[in-house]
């Protein structure tokens, strides 16, 4: 990679999808596109970041996130090192403040943090003078989710405009949902969204989506349907019926796909509840992307970390 890709980057942290214009997501979707070549070689490995130290703060439970940024890191040669919650002074009464403060004595050049509380990665970022990464936080966003699903369909379809996704699932409770229908949107693809009513988040009617309560209805002719994790400890707050009523209902079938366009994708971020969100048919077959995303997420995420890492530091840095 050249200086110039990262000499524009306007960005100091990365919390949210709506702060990236259409150029901005675009160009770090090309960059992650010579970093996904580099994660096909024999020794995937450059020297690009090396003297970089990168925290993984990860106040949540997560495996696939926490490893794809870990593998992100040390494929462009930084060093990494992990802060879990359940390790940390958070469980002993720590606040996020003095965390915060903790980790900017550190000094490190980055962090990547997952918190239950929304807005946590910008608290981080209005105190820290390192890049803040946002690796999901509580219901408001993920958008290093959001920017991996959209280089994954990208591959496909070559292009957004005039494409249709549906998004299934526990929209309300997602952050995924919110940074996928935010991104997506702008790049120019037709979002629709798919859930029982209890699922959905309130004010949803001002979203620029469209908003289904039949699966098959939902599916009819689109290019992609994005299924979500359902989270089941809803079931408890009772915003759910039992979950033999709900998989008869919205769990994504063979049935249910062949309303949808013949070539079209599945996606799912994972980690999936089988027969109840999809089926293990579906999951498993040549229309499944959600191996691609996996492989996309490091890819993605290198691009992230080294577009952020590497951009000169200067004044009026916006996020």
């Amino acid at each position: 990679m050249n200086e110039t890709s990262t000499a524009s980057w306007p960005h100091k942290d990365l919390l949210d999808v709506s702060q990236l214009s259409v150029a901005e997501t675009l160009h770090l979707l090309d960059t992650a596109t010579y970093f996904q070549e580099i994660n096909t070689r024999p020794v995937k490995k450059v020297p690009t970041l090396k003297g970089k130290s990168v925290v993984l703060f990860f106040a949540e439970p997560s495996t696939r996130t926490k490893t794809s940024f870990d593998m992100a890191g040390k494929r462009l040669s930084a060093d990494t090192f992990s802060l879990g919650g359940s390790s940390s002074s958070i469980v002993k009464g720590e606040s996020l403040k003095d965390t915060a403060l903790t980790l900017q004595a550190m000094n490190p050049d980055g962090i990547v943090i997952r918190h239950s509380s929304s807005g946590a990665a910008q608290f981080l970022a209005e105190r820290l003078h390192c890049s803040v990464v946002n690796a999901g936080d509580g219901w408001h966003a993920h958008p290093t989710q959001a920017l991996l699903d959209a280089f994954t369909l990208r591959e496909q379809w070559g292009e957004f405009k005039g494409k249709t996704l549906t998004i299934l699932g526990d929209i309300a409770h997602s952050r995924v949902a919110r940074s996928n229908v935010l991104l997506l949107n702008k790049l120019g693809v037709n979002v629709r969204l798919c859930a029982p009513r209890t699922l959905l988040p309130m004010g949803v009617e001002s979203w620029p989506v469209e908003v289904y309560g039949d699966l098959h209805k939902a599916v009819t002719g689109v290019d992609a349907v994005m299924c979500l994790r359902l989270q089941l400890e809803r079931q408890a707050a009772g915003l759910l019926p039992d979950l033999r009523e709900y998989s008869r209902r919205f769990c994504l079938t063979p049935d249910a796909m062949a309303k949808a366009k013949k070539d079209a994708k599945v996606l799912h971020p994972g980690p999936m509840n089988r027969g109840l969100e999809i089926s293990s048919v579906l999951a498993d077959a040549d229309g499944s992307l959600v191996l691609n995303q996996v492989a996309s997420g490091v890819a993605v995420r290198m691009a992230i970390l080294y577009l952020h890492l590497m951009r000169p530091e200067r004044s009026g840095d916006t996020r």
